[in-house]
């Protein structure tokens, strides 16, 4: 531990955002970085507790109070070294990452948590200026060939360790591009793409094929699949979003949150997206139905697009602004959550039900929403009900729906392929991520529903010792 007493004489400082003046008018990432000594007081903080709670909250297991102490030394290689050997790419999730290591830090019993998601992008960018990180192909081939389906956070982080291990991989997506979610879902504000596209090419020096704009399922036959690898890998995320069947819901300018957000993100791209299929938000009235990360995007999003206003709605009450006493540390605090794009001008409610979308002409035009109050029933389940006389119409021109996904998309690859699934919808496997096809894992949303980035990349690192494995025992 390089200063013991750091934590005490170094008060928590974020590196915090650019001017909202600023950053509205363009989709750079907003977060702004300390300089590198700064950054090393911060690491200073970390006081290599009894008990790393921080390690036990990271999904992938991060070694934080080792790299901290090595980022606090100047000891740049050791601390991506370190950081690099449980994540494949721990650029990304220092930028995203919503840092449930941070909630369970210990410093976090006194709101002043060590910087650990911040530190974390710092140290990958130090790391890439220093010329640290270059393309690290294995020696040795084991002659076995592995094919990824889905080039998402789940998808990559596989393929990286299995590559690894010397097997030759192949990553199929049905995009035009590689990235599934980081690419598409997430805006470039959050996340530039740039980002990405630096990690790709390591991997491709890594000796990783990527093949884009391929439907496995279609394009390729599960018999084909089988025939031409040695294990396959399905990490093709949950994509099934949650609909809102209401009255209305076919009208004109009511869209899903993610075709709202990959449009965007395709013209950020340099993509032309046509005008009969572009969503736009600019002068329009904007209802965010969904109080998630996802919402916040869009949020963000259509203020870049310069809306009129925008209204972001959760059917769920407003959240404690502090952990209460059936939530205590070091669990993940559900607590009111504001990001950066809230910052930059909207108005959110809370405990609000859509009932219906009123139309004109086949366009939008209102939405009818009421209050809700939450109460649990004789067996302790939460019951949802309406508040009379508490009505109201709104004027909204675009209708983003930002509920989640209830599931992977059954038709096409999974129904083709023939995997069983769960009771949720999800695709079926055993503790060894194993489907019920011989030689087809899953890994990611695909099997456990959708979750966080750290999440899919920790079910990707699962399911590539367990393919890796099977290969070994072959």
């Amino acid at each position: 531990m390089g200063d013991p007493k750091g934590f005490m004489t170094v008060p928590r400082t974020d590196a915090n955002y650019r001017p909202v003046k600023e950053r509205v008018y363009d989709y750079g990432e907003v977060e702004q970085t300390l300089n590198e000594k700064d950054r090393q007081l911060q690491a200073s903080r970390c006081m290599d507790c009894g008990i790393p709670f921080c390690h036990w909250g990271c999904p992938v297991g991060s070694k934080i109070p080792e790299w901290q102490d090595a980022v606090y030394k100047g000891d740049k290689e050791e601390a991506y070294y370190i950081l690099h050997s449980t994540n494949s790419f721990p650029e990304i999730t220092g930028r995203i990452c919503p840092a449930p290591c941070e909630k369970s830090c210990v410093l976090a019993i006194h709101e002043e948590a060590v910087t650990i998601r911040e530190n974390e992008c710092a140290t990958v960018e130090q790391a890439f200026d220093a010329g640290i990180i270059k393309p690290n192909p294995p020696k040795v081939r084991t002659g076995k060939r592995v094919a990824v389906i889905g080039s998402g956070p789940a998808g990559l982080a596989a393929a990286d360790l299995l590559n690894r291990a010397g097997h030759s991989i192949t990553v199929f997506e049905k995009n035009d591009a590689i990235g599934g979610l980081l690419r598409y879902g997430i805006p470039d504000f959050k996340l530039n793409k740039r980002v990405i596209d630096r990690r790709l090419e390591i991997f491709i020096d890594e000796g990783i094929e990527f093949k884009i704009n391929v439907n496995v399922g279609v394009d390729i036959s599960k018999d084909e699949l089988l025939a031409g690898f040695d294990a396959v890998l399905l990490a093709v995320g949950a994509e099934q979003p949650r609909d809102l069947p209401v009255e209305g819901r076919e009208l004109n300018g009511v869209h899903f949150a993610m075709d709202f957000l990959s449009k965007q993100n395709k013209t950020v791209a340099g993509q032309v997206i046509s005008d009969e299929d572009q969503i736009l938000a600019k002068d329009k009235n904007v209802l965010v139905i969904g109080g998630g990360d996802t919402g916040s995007d869009c949020v963000g999003t259509s203020i870049r697009q310069k809306a009129k206003s925008v209204t972001q709605i959760e059917i769920l009450p407003k959240p404690p602004e502090k952990r209460e006493l059936n939530n205590p540390w070091p669990y993940w605090p559900e607590t009111l959550r504001t990001t950066s794009s809230h910052k930059e001008g909207c108005e959110r409610r809370w405990s609000l039900n859509t009932k219906r979308f009123i139309g004109e002409n086949g366009k939008l035009k209102q939405a009818e929403i009421v209050q809700v109050e939450w109460e649990k029933d004789k067996n302790g389940r939460w019951k949802m009900n309406e508040v009379p006389g508490t009505n109201e119409i709104v004027d909204v021109e675009l209708v983003l729906l930002s509920m989640g996904f209830t599931q992977p998309v059954h038709a096409g690859l999974l129904e083709s392929i023939g995997v069983d699934f769960d009771q949720r919808g999800n695709v079926l496997v055993n503790e060894n991520k194993q489907t019920s096809i011989d030689k087809i894992f899953a890994a990611g949303d695909v099997e456990k529903g959708a979750s966080l980035v750290v999440h899919a990349i920790q079910a990707g690192n699962v399911a590539a010792k367990n393919v890796d494995e099977f290969l070994r025992e072959e």
